[in-house]
């Protein structure tokens, strides 16, 4: 997967088409991400040792990784993302600009 937490992402399908977002986390083994503000569910709590009161919590739910892209730092556009060996390690490319992410 070649999003990883700390990225800057935009939602590219489905109801929260448009928005951009922080990933908080990557789930591999579902292929989803979650992300800041984004596929926002509401969750019904009992009172108990989480919480002292009950109620309707809201939290960013997991959005499949498909419907997410990386957004450029620099131009401020998302972009697809590549991979490119060197010196026998593995950097994340900018496809449009063949840019290194990071070292």
């Amino acid at each position: 997967m070649k999003i990883r937490k700390g990225d800057k992402v935009k939602v590219i399908a489905g109801k929260d088409l448009g928005k951009v977002g922080l990933v908080l986390r990557v789930l591999t083994d579902k292929d989803a991400v979650v992300v800041e503000g984004v596929n926002i569910a509401k969750k019904h709590v009992k009172p108990g040792a989480v919480s002292k009161e009950g109620g309707i919590i809201k939290k960013e739910a997991p959005i499949h990784v498909s419907n997410v892209m990386y957004v450029d730092a620099d131009s401020g556009k998302a972009v697809r993302l590549g991979k490119k060996v060197v010196d026998e390690k593995i950097y994340r490319v900018n496809k449009a600009t063949g840019k290194i992410l990071e070292k």
